[in-house]
């Protein structure tokens, strides 16, 4: 069975230096021969999650029953004065809604975490948050998570002219789909 990695990230501007980055860390999982799902942009547009709120909106049950079913996630967020933007912080709130779950929150799964921002304090400070709000959620943060400096480095909208930079952001989504692949060998089974 194909396993399958959901990309989270991005800004309400489309095709941002942190959507293309999600998209070179997912093409390097679907190398690894996952499928991959990507939840970005204007998708990313949630109400404030309110967990006394039962109804939820078509794009907030799309999320969580799309994180349901991941084998691993690939976070991607752009710094904002030094964390994680509140749109990908917002999102990740949904993950409280999978709380009562076999596999609760992000529990088993990897997640490669990547961080955009004009600068490298900013950069490293918003990669530290989401790893620290992976584990947070039960999740296992990829060894190698990417910080990029966009005033240093710009991704163009196809390509990646920087092979040191891509070669990073792919091995991200590579290391996802390996500790997916060994975490299931590891329990026997697949999951849903």
């Amino acid at each position: 069975m194909t396993l399958t990695v959901v990309g989270i990230g991005g800004s309400i501007r489309a095709d941002s230096q942190s959507e293309r980055a999600l998209r070179i860390a997912l093409a390097g999982a679907e190398d690894a021969g996952a499928r991959t799902v990507t939840i970005t942009g204007e998708e990313l547009v949630l109400p404030f999650y309110d967990p006394s709120v039962p109804e939820r909106t078509e794009a907030a049950k799309h999320l969580v029953e799309t994180l349901r079913s991941a084998d691993g996630v690939v976070l991607v967020s752009p710094g904002y004065h030094g964390t994680v933007s509140g749109l990908v912080k917002n999102a990740l709130d949904y993950v409280e809604d999978l709380r009562g779950d076999v596999r609760p929150y992000l529990d088993g799964r990897a997640v490669g975490c990547v961080a955009t921002a004009q600068g490298w304090q900013a950069a490293v400070t918003t990669l530290n948050s989401l790893r620290s709000i992976v584990h947070s959620l039960r999740g296992w943060p990829t060894p190698l998570g990417v910080a990029l400096n966009s005033l240093d480095r710009k991704l163009p909208p196809t390509g990646c002219p920087d092979t040191e930079l891509e070669r990073r952001l792919r091995t991200v989504g590579r290391q996802v789909v390996e500790f997916a692949v060994a975490h299931r060998g590891e329990n026997g089974h697949e999951h849903a």
